[in-house]
């Protein structure tokens, strides 16, 4: 999405159509889907709060950040492990044996036979692809997205701004009824790359509170060359995934698609993968996989966490986790070029830096502004 843009052709202001309005509305997407977004102002997310956010660290020395130890991640780790002790001991409680009944053997027979028997809760969070180390269940002990959230990013080509990326969290929506995170990704060009190609495109992601499963997401694409608008559902009860699409360019004219194809459970989409990355612990010298699901395929993100940094920010120095994202495929790596993310060293795991080289040179977008929320 960040490099698309500068690998089309030229064109000096955005595709215009008559009926643009008519590409937005996708009856059968409507008829399926129902999201309620709030207008008033939100409350806090009932999350436990993380002992400290992302903020720029000036007053120390490269050295001394990268060799010190940090006490949040051990408390982190220490209020884990208690919780585990809590939940299990829970559980321990839940299933004890009723008293022996004072009708004796008879009637104690008799509940036996007729009380359901309760079905064992899984060891371990699920899917077994997924890392779940700071997890109960499938929600993070520690969430690292608050409302409000904003991080702004300058994109950079051949150390020229190039454009903008935001990615924000945004107040909770319900979908279908169900409570969900709400994020935007958005990306325009700059004055002087608009001149060749403008684009100003964004995305709307809901992720089911609960299961983590990103249920819908909606795509505005409006460009030079392109006008499109693209939605997506995932169905978790039967575990399908339908894409709908319609598209207008100068070259084809209006164009419409749907692919529908069935998804393991627990899957994410290309967009969500931006911010399920963040749940993950991001351990140096570990891997960390899970499912995605794009144009008609069923892919598998795999991650490797290479080493910590202290990355140089207008911000100031960041303490940073790099890791180098891969896609597999039928079980085979799918080469997906040379990129490396920056994640900040904190329960927050904010994208700092992306690196992603393309047939000519290296796009960089680099983290220039952050809104931490509440």
């Amino acid at each position: 999405m960040i490099s698309a843009f500068l690998l089309s052709s030229c064109g000096t202001a955005f595709l215009k159509y008559d009926k643009e309005d008519q590409l937005k509305k996708i009856d059968e997407f409507d008829e399926k889907v129902k999201i309620v977004e709030p207008n008033a102002t939100p409350t806090p997310t009932p999350s436990p709060a993380p002992t400290a956010g992302t903020v720029a660290i000036p007053t120390e020395s490269k050295k001394d950040l990268m060799e010190g130890k940090s006490s949040t991640s051990k408390s982190t780790k220490s209020s884990s492990k208690k919780s585990a002790a809590a939940t299990t001991t829970a559980a321990a409680t839940a299933t004890k044996k009723p008293a022996k009944s004072a009708k004796g053997k008879k009637a104690m027979a008799t509940d036996a036979a007729t009380e359901p028997t309760a079905e064992p809760s899984p060891t371990r969070r699920q899917p077994e692809l997924e890392d779940d180390e700071g997890f109960t269940g499938r929600r993070p002990n520690v969430d690292p997205f608050r409302v409000g959230e904003e991080v702004i990013h300058d994109v950079n080509y051949f150390k020229v701004s190039a454009g903008t990326l935001r990615m924000k969290v945004d107040p909770y929506a319900t979908v279908n009824g169900r409570k969900a995170y709400s994020f935007k990704i958005f990306i325009s060009t700059s004055s002087l790359f608009s001149s060749f190609y403008s684009v100003e495109d964004s995305v709307d992601i809901f992720m089911d509170y609960e299961s983590l499963v990103p249920s819908v997401f909606q795509l505005h694409v409006k460009e030079s060359g392109q006008l499109r608008e693209a939605k997506m559902l995932f169905n978790e009860k039967d575990n399908t995934a339908t894409f709908w699409e319609k598209k207008v360019t100068k070259k084809d004219g209006v164009e419409e698609k749907k692919q529908n194809w069935e998804i393991l459970p627990y899957t994410q989409n290309v967009y969500s993968a931006v911010y399920y990355m963040r749940f993950f612990k991001w351990e140096v010298g570990k891997e960390y996989s899970f499912r995605v699901a794009n144009d008609n395929e069923n892919l598998v993100f795999s991650g490797k966490a290479l080493r910590k940094e202290v990355l140089d920010t207008k911000l100031g120095p960041m303490k940073a986790i790099v890791i180098q994202p891969n896609i597999m495929l039928k079980g085979k790596f799918k080469p997906i070029g040379d990129n490396l993310i920056w994640l900040s060293d904190d329960d927050r795991r904010y994208i700092l830096r992306i690196e992603a080289k393309i047939k000519i040179g290296t796009l960089v977008s680099e983290v220039t502004e952050i809104k931490p929320g509440h």
